[in-house]
């Protein structure tokens, strides 16, 4: 992804993805799985086209192709590239149906050249691109008629998303923004989640214990991806929802957060 000519800040999501990817397991890909067919179906997934657009660790790829897609990856960061290709060659060796490369959702030449898929997936991406809009656009031609496009932008909180925007910026700012951050936020994000682990599970280790099961992520480096991933854009669920229907999208199914974090989105596109 790209960020303006002036603000070059951005954080390293290849680096976050690698220490991640020290933790794989069957159990985490099995819950990337279910968060795929939760939110597509079960059935039809024998050579369908998934195009993952910011792939990260890869690990949404390999569930994909798991389930028997066809799947084409990339990411702009370089890390986060060789991070896909360390997990592929370590799960499908030489698999022929699974592409993994460089490239950028803000490059249309690029996109262009990708041709049309049965699905698009950018989870927690185009809002770290800094032309959020402009990268929705070029996702959504990317999606062949009948298709869908499954996204997750973050939710805009308004004057406490402009907050985070500053908190963001400061890690991406050097070391000492970043050990900033997180002497602040760490502990605050870690009593939040007790608080909810207590309520929710009976006990404070709970959330820790069962967070696996959310998309086979992980609590802790998902907490760094939030503190510090710059650019950081955010959306309305409304705003989104408008912004594809005039683009010949209809609304499949959406689950709100109310807080921070992010809005998710399965849009189908129009046949005609």
């Amino acid at each position: 992804m790209t960020t303006s000519s002036v603000d070059t800040a951005r954080f390293s999501f290849g680096e976050n993805w690698w220490n991640y990817l020290q933790s794989i397991d069957e159990g985490k890909i099995d819950a990337a799985k279910k968060a795929l067919t939760d939110a597509l179906g079960s059935d039809g997934w024998d050579g369908r086209r998934f195009f993952d657009v910011g792939c990260g660790s890869g690990i949404h790829a390999l569930a994909a192709r798991r389930l028997g897609a066809r799947v084409t990856a990339f990411d702009y960061d370089p890390r986060s590239v060789a991070c896909a290709e360390w997990l592929k060659n370590r799960f499908a060796p030489g698999d022929p149906l699974w592409t993994v490369g460089p490239g950028s959702v803000l490059d249309e030449d690029f996109m262009n050249g990708q041709g049309v898929h049965d699905v698009v997936y950018s989870w927690g991406v185009l809002h770290h691109t800094g032309r959020m809009w402009d990268a929705l656009d070029n996702v959504s031609r990317s999606v062949a008629p009948g298709g869908r496009l499954f996204i997750a932008l973050y939710n805009d909180q308004g004057f406490l998303s402009k907050g985070w925007r500053q908190v963001k910026r400061t890690y991406c700012r050097g070391r000492w923004g970043r050990w900033l951050v997180l002497a602040v936020f760490l502990p605050l994000l870690a009593l939040r989640a007790m608080a909810a682990g207590t309520v929710k599970h009976g006990g404070p280790l709970g959330q820790f214990r069962d967070y696996k099961k959310n998309r086979g992520m992980s609590l802790y480096h998902d907490w760094i991806d939030w503190l510090g991933g710059y650019p950081f854009e955010v959306a309305t669920p409304a705003a989104v929802e408008k912004h594809l229907a005039e683009r010949g999208f209809r609304l499949k199914t959406l689950i709100a957060t109310r807080s921070f974090g992010c809005n998710q989105f399965v849009f189908e596109k129009d046949r005609a």
